[in-house]
């Protein structure tokens, strides 16, 4: 009597999409984006190239799913706050600005992959226009957030929340290119501080 064989799993499609990005980011943070190469990915994720591509359909694919799991869990770690937000709105941006910090100083990979990304897209013009507008569509969905969390601390005014993450991001690149080279150079409460200083800085009057 032929002996039947267990049928083997299939691998659900949401399993494949995480191991590959989990795959991806070793290999970005091991070889640079650049040098990195599909066939790596799929190896490194344990399946094969045509895996990664019924997916994802190329490196800068893998690059922007890895940066959507970025933002989500830095924007995750601010809105947090509106569950027991500080009643004082400079309080309320410094706690965020200190888990941002934290969230930097904690994935010096991703920063590194970031930092050669954000290069190629200056020297690529048909990356630097995507690369535009998906943090332009960012901006958009940030400032959202954070007007959410400064309307619950009594600030409806639309226009610091936009001024806050344009400060926010700017500043935590620029700190993030500072913590590279020497690791614990940014004060843990330095970000806080600055953006609890812009906010609640004199206004100039509306003329």
């Amino acid at each position: 009597m032929a002996t039947v064989k267990p049928r083997q799993r299939r691998t659900p499609r949401h399993e494949v999409r995480d191991r590959v990005l989990a795959a991806a980011a070793r290999v970005f943070a091991d070889r640079g984006f650049a040098a990195a190469s599909i066939d790596e990915v799929a190896a490194a994720a344990g399946f094969t190239k045509g895996a990664v591509y019924s997916n994802f359909g190329s490196k800068d694919e893998l690059f922007f799913a890895l940066l959507d799991e970025q933002i989500a869990t830095r924007t995750a770690l601010v809105t947090e706050l509106s569950a027991d937000p500080p009643a004082d709105p400079g309080d309320l941006v410094r706690a965020a600005g200190d888990r941002l910090t934290a969230a930097m100083a904690g994935n010096r990979e991703w920063q590194l992959l970031f930092l050669e990304y954000w290069l190629r897209a200056l020297r690529d013009e048909p990356t630097r226009r995507r690369f535009v507008e998906y943090r332009r569509e960012l901006l958009t969905s940030l400032t959202s957030a954070v007007a959410d969390l400064l309307g619950d601390a009594g600030i409806t005014d639309p226009a610091p929340a936009r001024e806050l993450v344009l400060l926010a991001i700017g500043l935590s690149n620029g700190l993030a290119l500072e913590e590279l080279p020497a690791p614990g150079t940014v004060p843990a409460g330095l970000l806080g501080d600055a953006l609890a200083a812009y906010l609640v800085r004199p206004r100039p009057a509306a003329r």
